[in-house]
């Protein structure tokens, strides 16, 4: 998988003789390779969304049956052929994508003895990108050493390090969009207005992330993170037109909503009041003039009687 990958960086190496715009290629060609799946996962998810009605009335009916409750789920899933796994389906392929591109911008660099120069792995001795980073210290593109991590650019020279941060706040900027034209258009009936700023900031936060890693992972994702936003104006045109799926998922969502609050305002009117008794105190010895426990009354005791 490693050659694999340090041969693709090395054929458009050899196209343009620039490593920015090679790895640029190589994330633009996985992306074109996964884009079936993307849109696959997104219908998936669009018809799961039209179900929410359906599933948060068996949510309210089973809600103390758990198992009841997920074997109904699993009929529903069975009945309208839909697959609760599948917008995972991308984020799954491009795991391992990002591994090995990790470990191939790293021995793409390796120096056997730090100082020494790179003597590249993974790729054969004959190819042109060997030749270029044989012996060398920087991998250069554009004025940037991909080779480092932004963070250690910025530690050595912070003025030298600007465009390094330029980068990040750029590639943070593209995943905010990104996600932000996914949350636009995104409905779930389970998740409260607060998990969807945290799902929309989250992709930020791995950006900042990406400043610990090597520049050309940066270029990488930079390069992934424009062409899913070309992705989701394309998604948003097919699937959110008039009468679309995602119109009905979205209508959908809607009346999930309206089921669950239905639902919540049945339970606090069905509840018994838990307002406390009133306390009333209790008297110890009877008061005046009220009768005694025997049930006479109290006769007063003549003045004779009080001296004796």
């Amino acid at each position: 998988m490693f050659r694999a990958a340090a041969w693709l960086i090395d054929t458009f190496y050899g196209w343009v003789h620039n490593y920015a715009i090679a790895i640029a290629l190589v994330a633009l060609a996985i992306m074109v390779l996964i884009t079936p799946l993307t849109l696959k996962s997104t219908k998936g998810m669009l018809e799961m969304q039209r179900l929410q009605p359906e599933m948060k009335k068996l949510q309210n009916q089973y809600k103390g049956d758990r198992q009841k409750l997920n074997e109904e789920m699993m009929k529903l899933y069975q009945e309208h052929k839909v697959n609760p796994l599948a917008s995972c389906l991308p984020l799954l392929a491009q795991m391992p994508v990002f591994i090995i591109m990790f470990r191939v911008l790293h021995g793409l660099t390796y120096e056997v003895t730090p100082g020494a120069g790179f003597a590249p792995k993974y790729i054969s001795h004959t190819a042109d990108l060997f030749k270029a980073l044989e012996g060398k210290k920087e991998m250069l593109s554009f004025g940037l050493d991909l080779a480092i991590s932004p963070a250690k650019a910025m530690g050595d020279d912070f003025v030298r390090g600007i465009p390094y941060a330029l980068l990040i706040i750029g590639l943070g900027g593209l995943f905010f969009i990104q996600q932000r034209m996914v949350a636009s258009r995104t409905t779930s009936a389970s998740m409260s207005p607060g998990q969807a700023k945290v799902m929309q900031y989250l992709p930020v936060a791995f950006a900042l992330f990406q400043v610990f890693l090597p520049t050309g992972l940066v270029v990488y994702y930079g390069t992934q993170a424009i062409v899913r936003i070309v992705q989701q104006g394309y998604i948003t045109r097919r699937f959110y037109g008039e009468g679309g799926l995602g119109r009905e998922a979205q209508a959908a969502g809607a009346k999930a909503r309206e089921i669950g609050d239905d639902a919540k305002s049945s339970k606090q009117k069905n509840e018994p009041s838990q307002a406390p008794a009133p306390i009333q105190s209790k008297r110890v010895t009877p008061g005046k003039n009220r009768p005694t426990p025997s049930g006479r009354p109290n006769r007063p005791v003549p003045p004779s009687k009080r001296n004796k």
